[in-house]
C-alpha cells in the first residue's frame, strides 16, 4: 500500500474521511477509510485505480439501530437533567454515522474491498434507506455483478450502472424485496429462494 495513500484519499475526498490502517508482523497492511460524503466514492475509486488497486468485493449490511435506554435509566437521567437543551438532545434520535446519515435502523453500510499490491482497502459509505450511490462498474467490472445484486436485494439505487437489470429476481417483483419479506439467516442457506416464492405468492392471494 503507497505510504502517502491516507493525504491523497482525504484530499479526494473534501468533505473528510475517519482513516484507521494496521499491519500485522508479516508486514501486511489492511486499511479503512470511513467517507462523510459517499459522492466522493467514484473519485477516490478512480484514485485508487490510478494506484493499481483491484476491486475485491462490494458487501452491504443494514446496521441496527441503537438499544433504547431501559426505563429506569431514562427516569433517572430526566430527573437529573430538565434543561430545554438536554430534553432537545434525547429527542433528537439515536447519534448519526461518520458524515450524518441516521443511525436509525433503516440505512445501509456499504463496504468496498480494494487490494493494492497484497495490502486491503476498504473504503465504507453511509446511504439511508432508498438513496444513491454511484457505480463503480466503470472504473472496476468487477462492481457489476455486486452492484446489481445490491439493487435488487436493498432499497439502494446505484447511479450511472451501465446495464442495472435484476440479476436473480424477476422484474416483475417489487425491489428490495428480499430485505422485505426474507431474514438475512434465511437469506444465506438454500432454502432461501423458495422461501421467498411462497411468501410472494402468498401476498399476492391476500390482496
Amino acid at each position: 500500500m503507497p505510504k502517502d495513500i491516507e493525504p491523497e484519499l482525504r484530499a479526494a475526498a473534501p468533505d473528510g474521511i475517519a482513516f484507521v490502517s494496521q499491519t500485522d508482523r508479516h508486514g501486511v497492511t489492511v486499511a479503512w477509510a470511513e467517507l462523510a460524503n459517499r459522492d466522493d466514492l467514484a473519485t477516490i475509486a478512480a484514485l485508487l485505480r490510478t494506484q493499481g488497486a483491484r476491486l475485491s468485493m462490494v458487501t452491504a449490511s443494514q446496521p441496527p439501530a441503537p438499544e433504547p435506554a431501559e426505563d429506569e435509566a431514562a427516569q433517572d437521567e430526566a430527573a437529573q437533567d430538565e434543561a430545554a437543551g438536554a430534553a432537545q438532545s434525547r429527542s433528537a434520535g439515536p447519534p448519526p454515522t461518520f458524515g450524518g446519515t441516521p443511525r436509525d435502523g433503516t440505512s445501509y453500510e456499504l463496504a468496498y474491498h480494494f487490494d493494492l499490491g497484497g495490502d486491503t482497502l476498504t473504503l465504507v459509505v453511509h446511504v439511508p434507506a432508498g438513496g444513491s450511490v454511484a457505480s463503480l462498474t466503470p472504473l472496476f467490472r468487477s462492481a457489476d455483478w455486486n452492484e446489481r445484486d445490491l439493487m435488487e436485494t436493498y432499497a439502494v439505487v446505484v447511479r450511472n450502472h451501465p446495464d442495472p437489470r435484476r440479476l436473480f429476481v424477476d422484474s416483475a417483483t417489487d425491489p428490495a424485496v428480499l430485505e422485505r419479506l426474507i431474514p438475512f439467516s434465511t437469506l444465506v442457506n438454500a432454502a432461501s429462494t423458495k422461501g421467498l416464492w411462497e411468501k410472494i405468492m402468498s401476498a399476492k392471494a391476500g390482496r
